[in-house]
């Protein structure tokens, strides 16, 4: 089997995230991780924060923190968060940790060697009023493109449009909001992109066409614009250094990496931080160097990172001349909108994921998101739909089920798995409808097409509901007490299966039914389609319990709540 590396888009230090954030990368990397390796592949899931740029400082300064210490803290609040939504990252590391630092600059210097990298002078935004150069983002102005306000001068948040802080219009300091700006000279590294744009070409051809569509799209559009040499260095306190044994004029002026030059790199750092913390077991390179047959690498990301990871990043790694492992596929999303409109995590607009794990579970969040996913266009997060997906598919169908499934077993026949008479044929019709779906299921996993994968597992579920409706053991008890026993055994059964493949979207709710029943050697990661035509795991006579109730249904109060909290519309 091959071994699979897995990467979401690296969350930016300042500020929880929000919903959309979540489902457009973290969320769905976790889902994918937790079935490979439930599958018997081996997984290596890796995520940081991403610590450098002007929001980190900008933050800072405005909570009164040194950006070290601010980045710090906010490191550890998202990770709380993370770990509530249970992302299982096997390493959340740091873009500011030594180890990024150092393969940073080796990939700088690398590059330079190779003669893709070239020092100039620039002329670039001043504020007299700040006493300093100011890098593009903290430069806000009106977007020349689509005369959105408070567009930045490295990329407009409304329109995506990557941007010099000089195209903006009405531009203005966003450190004191002064106009009070000039545009003087300064040096500056570039990344010559245009001398790697045929090698890109070539790479992007070779794997485009696995891609969704999304991706190969946005990937194929900024080629066709062609690529152009780009400043990777900014005038910043907080970064990771330019080297003085290579350029030691920049290096005395205080000049730091532009963020999304290492921001990637992180991923590759952030390996080796996990490595680092026990070497004699771990070997990151092996995942990362000279691995491109023995590793799948698989990221995740939203549309507007997609050019950075398609085209920019791999530029790098092929500039470098050192055979770095390179994406194999690029799961991108479209946005997850709030009542039509953008999440924002700087207009503070939407629902924020620490929000959500205030007002409920984190399974309740994890199956609505990934069952909604924005695969193929934007999808809209309304309190209306959550509310109805949660009570229909959660409450009704899969938390129902179970606890009438068990509570009524343990009426009338007792606290073990009862043993009834043999399997006929609404058992054998079930076992193959049952095959059928989870082979649909595994199939939609393996494509990473999410929101099908969901609808195979509510099918899942929703199969052992008109079972239980065919059957009624509550009449045939009157009539047939083995048979009655047969339906509710062959119920546990369907319990227990859900249990094992609804863990990925589901982790909490698995365990509880899985613990439900006093399994002794209950080692199952994964249900084989015979398993699943038998559907003979539980014998008779195993104990099991009633959970508590899996799944609140949400009420009309609960809704208005939601609404009066958080709006019933982006506005």
């Amino acid at each position: 089997m091959a071994r699979h590396l897995i990467t979401s888009a690296l969350p930016y230090i300042n500020g929880i995230k929000h919903l959309g954030n979540m489902v457009g990368s973290m969320l769905p990397a976790d889902v994918y991780s937790r079935y490979l390796r439930q599958r018997g592949h081996e997984v290596l899931y890796i995520c940081a924060t991403d610590e450098h740029g002007t929001p980190a400082e900008l933050a800072a300064k405005e909570q009164g923190l040194p950006v070290a210490e601010f980045c710090a803290q906010a490191h550890d609040a998202q990770k709380a968060v993370y770990d509530g939504f249970a992302l299982a990252f096997d390493y959340f590391g740091r873009s500011s940790s030594e180890q990024n630092v150092e393969i940073t600059q080796h990939f700088a210097r690398r590059l330079n060697e190779n003669g893709f990298i070239e020092e100039r002078a620039i002329r670039q935004v001043y504020s007299p009023t700040d006493g300093r150069f100011l890098p593009d983002r903290y430069v806000e102005g009106t977007c020349p493109h689509c005369g959105y306000d408070k567009a930045r001068g490295d990329q407009c948040e409304n329109c995506t449009r990557v941007l010099d802080p000089t195209d903006l219009i009405n531009p203005r300091s966003a450190i004191s909001g002064s106009t009070d700006l000039e545009v003087r000279e300064t040096k500056h590294l570039f990344l010559l992109q245009s001398k790697l744009q045929h090698e890109v070409e070539e790479w992007v051809s070779r794997h485009e066409d696995d891609w969704p569509q999304l991706a190969s799209s946005i990937a194929r559009k900024w080629l066709t614009e062609g690529l152009h040499d780009r400043a990777i260095t900014r005038d910043l306190d907080w970064g990771v250094p330019v080297p003085s044994d290579t350029w030691p004029e920049l290096a005395a002026e205080g000049k730091v990496f532009y963020v999304w030059f290492d921001a990637p790199i992180e991923y590759i750092g952030a390996t080796k931080e996990w490595s680092d913390l026990d070497p004699s077991n771990r070997d990151w390179k092996s995942w990362w160097y000279d691995v491109d047959t023995d590793v799948r690498y698989t990221e995740f990301m939203a549309k507007d990172n997609v050019p950075f990871h398609t085209v920019m990043f791999p530029a790098t790694e092929l500039g470098v001349r050192e055979p770095w492992k390179k994406v194999d596929y690029v799961k991108a999303f479209n946005w997850l909108t709030y009542y039509g409109g953008k999440f924002s995590t700087s207009q503070k607009r939407g629902v924020f994921t620490d929000q959500a794990l205030d007002i409920l579970p984190a399974d309740y969040w994890r199956y609505f998101l990934i069952a909604n996913a924005p695969e193929s266009d934007d999808s809209s997060f309304t309190w209306e739909h959550f509310t109805a997906t949660v009570n229909k598919d959660l409450a009704d169908t899969l938390g129902n089920f179970v606890n009438r499934v068990l509570s009524f077993s343990k009426k009338r026949f007792g606290e073990e798995v009862p043993a009834g008479g043999e399997p006929g044929e609404a058992e054998a019709k079930l076992g193959e409808e049952i095959a059928r779906l989870l082979s649909e299921y595994e199939s939609q996993m393996e494509a990473l097409q999410f929101r099908k994968a969901a609808a195979a597992l509510r099918a899942l579920w929703s199969a052992g509901n008109s079972y239980l409706e065919e059957k009624a053991p509550w009449l045939e008890i009157k009539t047939d007490k083995d048979g009655a026993a047969l339906t509710l055994r062959t119920a546990m059964n369907l319990i227990h299966l859900y249990a094992v493949v609804s863990e990925p979207f589901i982790p909490a709710t698995s365990a509880a039914m899985r613990q439900a029943f006093a399994l002794s050697d209950d080692t199952a990661t994964w249900i084989t389609q015979d398993e699943a035509k038998s559907l003979t795991a539980l014998t008779p006579g195993i104990p099991f319990t009633v959970p508590p109730v899996l799944f609140a249904k949400l009420t009309d109060e609960d809704l208005e709540n939601y609404k009066e909290r958080f709006g019933g519309s982006p506005e």
